[in-house]
């Protein structure tokens, strides 16, 4: 990591004496944020809401204090460098950080209005309506049909199961037509139309990471998480997971983490700068951040001064 190069500054009693400008561990220069910074308005209402997250894995304040509020049917980029909070925010979104034995959240989390921190709230159908897709693709040891059949069988949604059968509840051309409306909402449909009976990790990388979208679409969410979603894929399966983003955004609420820019310039409609310290630094329209932006910390960043 690069440091900025900054002039020290003498004093005004001696100037033989320089006092350095604080920076931080990674290089950024200490700047104090300014809440103006980080209010982002729009049209509408807030599909989700946060206020004053904080959230600790053990003595390690990985968060500190973020406020934001995400709108429906759009895409939010997570942008900064490694470390700076954007994974365990996104997790927070739909209580994945519950499973680390070490982390404490405090602050609010709503939903369509309805807080997920409270007590009481089903998981399942928390994680239901808030999906996620990981930074490497992990389908499951089975077939293309049944990954994406799986979810709704195990929720209920569709039945297909021998009991089920047996009972003349079965309902295969259900299942089959969701199998192919997941799939279609996932660009996948077309490659893998003749073979949805192969095992899954027969796919390439970008087919298994769609196969993965295709399988999060299966049980109807509201938003979808992504964290990395083409870190791990080449520049073509990358160009079709962003045209799929796209896509996906008029019908859900899409939140990413990418540690691509340019990725994030391209996808996205309003972007959250996290720096060094758990700090959500900026938040605005994605043209205004990259363009215009208000920190001379995120200007640094986006500019490569440091990361």
């Amino acid at each position: 990591m690069s440091e900025t190069n900054q002039k020290p500054k003498t004093t005004e009693n001696d100037p033989t004496k320089t006092v350095q400008q604080p920076q931080t561990v990674s290089g950024e220069s200490d700047e104090r944020v300014r809440e103006e910074w980080r209010n982002y308005e729009f049209d509408g209402d807030a599909k989700l809401a946060v206020e004053d997250l904080d959230v600790y894995y053990g003595d390690d304040h990985a968060l500190k204090n973020v406020s934001m509020d995400i709108p429906e049917n759009s895409v939010t980029a997570l942008i900064g460098p490694s470390g700076c909070g954007k994974s365990t925010f996104l997790r927070c979104l739909n209580r994945m950080n519950d499973r680390v034995k070490t982390a404490r959240i405090d602050g609010s989390v709503a939903l369509d209005g309805e807080e997920i921190y409270q007590d009481g709230v089903n998981l399942v159908e928390l994680r239901k309506r808030v999906g996620m897709v990981f930074q490497s693709p992990n389908p499951f040891p089975k077939s293309i049909r049944e990954n994406i059949a799986y979810g709704p069988s195990k929720h209920g949604d569709i039945e297909t199961g021998l009991l089920a059968r047996l009972l003349g509840r079965s309902n295969e051309d259900e299942r089959d037509e969701l199998v192919e409306t997941c799939l279609r909402d996932a660009a996948l449909w077309d490659e893998v139309r003749d073979r949805l009976d192969d095992n899954a990790l027969g796919l390439s990388g970008g087919q298994q990471q769609r196969l993965c979208i295709a399988r999060c679409l299966s049980v109807d969410p509201d938003v979808i998480l992504m964290d990395e979603p083409a870190s791990a894929l080449d520049p073509i399966a990358t160009s079709k997971i962003e045209d799929l983003i796209d896509d996906l955004s008029q019908d859900y609420t899409v939140v990413i983490v990418t540690h691509n820019m340019q990725q994030a310039a391209r996808i996205s409609d309003q972007t959250a700068v996290f720096l060094t310290g758990g700090e959500l630094v900026e938040y605005g329209a994605t043209d205004q951040v990259f363009e215009e932006p208000q920190s001379q910390r995120v200007e640094d960043y986006i500019s490569g001064k440091f990361g």
